[in-house]
């Protein structure tokens, strides 16, 4: 009896251990840019080559045509949960320094400023 407790207490604990392992904050560096582009806007731009788009163009049209933001760091590309966070529009299609707690492929913001000229 007490080594069937013990075992449930175990992984209970070991349960929780993993819940806070699975989201846990992150600063990384990479780019906001939307879902329907993702890791790459030269499609997209050389489909409007008269509009003379940049990046960050690119980015916000694609928002607002029903796209959402995405973050793309180091060539792998994370959903966005809070979407209605204004410095993912002020930023957007610029190289960033995002923190947020990242859950899979999934990351809620907390903070983004520019990243750092080399």
């Amino acid at each position: 009896m007490k080594a069937s407790l013990r075992a449930l207490l175990s992984l209970g604990l070991f349960a929780g251990l993993a819940s806070f392992a699975a989201a846990a904050p992150a600063t990384m560096t990479g780019m906001i840019s939307d879902s329907m582009c993702g890791a790459s806007h030269a499609k997209m731009m050389s489909m409007h080559k008269d509009a003379k788009m940049t990046e960050r163009d690119c980015t916000l049209a694609c928002v607002k045509a029903g796209g959402k933001y995405v973050f793309v760091s180091d060539g792998k590309i994370y959903q966005i949960s809070n979407q209605d966070l204004a410095a993912l529009a002020k930023d957007a299609g610029e190289p960033v320094q995002l923190t947020g707690d990242v859950n899979g492929d999934t990351i809620t913001v907390s903070k983004v400023a520019m990243a750092k000229k080399k």
